[in-house]
């Protein structure tokens, strides 16, 4: 599997650089997820733009990894979503599950958003 990270103190941005996404990938793709989970990362941008075809264990894996970070207390959130990988998440009503942005300056706002609001929270917690 071929990919790029780009590990920030705030978030990690996962590139993947296959044009798909199935059954042969999605074992590796799991793992990795579970990697950069167990190495510290707490919020995961996972750039899909160079990815033309999912297939369901495609998805499943994406499921895998929404899950891992968010039952973690961080973000997942998936860019540069192309025509047929956007259409299937839809069709599979995934895009209401799954956090997609357009670009990934546009998910690193939305997680540093996130986590100056739960900074917040916690601010305001310990002032009760």
């Amino acid at each position: 599997m071929k990919f790029t990270v780009d590990k920030q103190e705030q978030y990690t941005i996962l590139k993947l650089e296959e044009d798909k996404l199935d059954s042969t990938l999605s074992p590796d793709l799991k793992s990795e997820f579970v990697n950069l989970n167990t190495q510290g990362t707490k919020n995961l941008v996972v750039n899909l733009s160079s990815t033309k075809y999912s297939d369901s264990s495609g998805l499943s894996a994406l499921l895998t990894g929404n899950r891992t970070f968010t039952e973690a207390g961080g973000e997942f959130v998936l860019t540069g979503l192309q025509p047929m990988v956007e259409k299937l998440i839809s069709i599979s009503q995934l895009d209401k599950v799954l956090n997609i942005l357009p670009t990934d300056h546009e998910a690193i706002e939305n997680i540093m958003m996130s986590e100056l609001e739960k900074q917040l929270g916690e601010e305001g917690d310990s002032a009760e």
